[in-house]
């Protein structure tokens, strides 16, 4: 009878195992990541414009903690995601630019990204649209659990571009005489709906992409016309601007760039047209969202959820001379960043974070171990305390050897020629006045320095509009 009791203890034990994980699979949070592509700061929240429709992002933003500082950790596409997905700076990886991908780099070719590591620790998977940059979508997510696909990504396209004639492809901006439901982004809130209103036996990781306000700025008619052009108003400028900074900064920002010139925008009177078509793009976005937020609020996972909603980088529309993303400045670095969800408090926090932050701050909240690698840190204690000593600032690289170093009150710029920006971003938001010639800072700029990379990978790749600029306002130093 003994190899019998024996066996019968197994089966118990084993019992009480899978009893005990049932029970931790019912107690540990889902996790619903919301990324808004090319959103900057122009969210009712952040207050980036004065004419912005975004009521669901703001009342998420009320239920949860608006970090009302945070910033990416490249101003492109690609790098920024990988930094976020892996926790890695580009100068720790070499993923400065638009390719190559994660996989291609040494330091983060095996490494677990965000959703493989909460498909480690048994969560399931799901994602749809713009998580990683292009295929690696379709690849992890199918491997993990589920990709629902990117729904047409940047499409539909109307035969003739309608604003913007010369240029690459998605480089234009106006109405489509369509539905929403026609539109990618709304079949992707569709799709996410449709999996909130299923029943899931494990705890879920669910992570899905908006392709607007990313170019092109087409959306369905009925939102331009929430946004009529004579009424439209253009952000602050001055023409004087980029007076005082280097002439390798100019260079960086302007040579071998796809977007257009700001004074092509004022001389074919497209300025105003294109900010209405950017802010029509982030309403719809923002609708799409709410679609995905609301069903959320109505279903049984509202009060075990983490919700994370960011965007991968800021952009440009006039603002320092120039359009899109690719510079080293406020509106190109500055993202919203909002995290709600149990136990998770209501108020805004002005410390300076990145997302590279995000990874190590899930796996805290969900109880999960933390990765010693990673660079990033956990933003637990500033949901906890908001006003917190705060002793890191946020690093933003474009390029090796350009760095821009933002803390609480103070941006610092280092460019690979030497030469350096500073500016008090409470006194001056629009970073107009360059601080760095004046000695009266030295300690200020002494103190930044200090977060600059002691070592930096090569760059990794080619030919891209980032490796192009980079390149071209490199010769000049030569």
């Amino acid at each position: 009878m003994k190899p019998f009791a024996t066996f019968g203890v197994a089966v118990f034990l084993l019992a009480v195992s899978f009893s005990a994980a049932s029970r931790a699979d019912e107690t540990r949070p889902n996790v619903l990541l919301i990324f808004v592509d090319d959103l900057n700061d122009w969210t009712g929240c952040l207050k980036g414009h004065p004419q912005s429709l975004t009521p669901n992002i703001d009342k998420l933003a009320k239920t949860g903690t608006l970090f009302s500082n945070a910033h990416c950790q490249a101003p492109v596409c690609q790098p920024s995601r990988s930094s976020m997905l892996t926790s890695r700076y580009p100068s720790s990886t070499g993923l400065y630019f638009l390719n190559p991908g994660i996989r291609q780099s040494t330091v983060t070719k095996n490494v677990l990204t965000l959703p493989e590591r909460f498909h480690r620790e048994g969560y399931q998977v799901l994602g749809a649209g713009k998580i990683f940059h292009h295929q690696l979508n379709k690849v992890i997510f199918s491997k993990l659990g589920e990709y629902g696909g990117n729904f047409g990504g940047f499409g539909p396209l109307p035969k003739q571009k309608i604003n913007y004639r010369q240029g690459v492809r998605l480089w234009d901006w106006g109405p489509l005489d369509i539905s929403d439901d026609k539109m990618p982004d709304h079949k992707i809130a569709s799709w996410a709906v449709s999996k909130l209103q299923q029943k899931h036996e494990k705890p879920f990781f669910m992570a899905i992409g908006f392709y607007r306000p990313h170019v092109p700025l087409y959306v369905p008619r009925k939102w331009l016309d929430k946004f009529p052009l004579d009424k439209i108003q253009l952000p602050a400028t001055t023409e004087r601007d980029l007076g005082d900074v280097s002439k390798y900064a100019r260079d960086l920002v302007t040579l071998k760039h796809i977007a257009p010139l700001h004074d092509w925008m004022k001389k074919n009177d497209q300025w105003q047209t294109a900010v209405g078509a950017y802010l029509a793009s982030i309403a719809f976005a923002d609708d799409c969202a709410g679609r995905v937020l609301n069903t959320l609020a109505k279903s049984s996972y509202r009060d075990n959820t983490i919700v994370v909603l960011c965007s991968d980088h800021g952009f440009h529309l006039g603002e320092k001379q120039r359009w899109a993303k690719r510079s080293l400045w406020e509106d190109s670095t500055r993202v919203p960043l909002i995290i709600s969800g149990p136990g998770i408090k209501s108020h805004t926090c002005s410390r300076p974070v990145g997302l590279i932050d995000i990874y190590p701050t899930l796996l805290d909240l969900c109880g999960l171990k933390a990765d010693k690698t990673h660079e990033g840190q956990s933003l637990k204690p500033l949901l906890d305390s908001p006003n917190m000593h705060w002793k890191r600032p946020v690093r933003t690289t474009f390029g090796k050897g350009n760095h821009s170093i933002r803390s609480t009150n103070w941006r610092y710029i280092r460019y690979v020629d030497g030469s350096e920006e500073l500016y008090h971003t409470n006194r001056d938001p629009h970073e107009w006045k360059n601080l760095a010639a004046d000695s009266r800072y030295s300690e200020i700029i002494r103190e930044h320095r200090k977060w600059l990379p002691k070592r930096e990978k090569g760059i990794l790749g080619k030919n891209s509009t980032g490796h192009k600029a980079y390149e071209a306002s490199s010769k000049n130093l030569k």
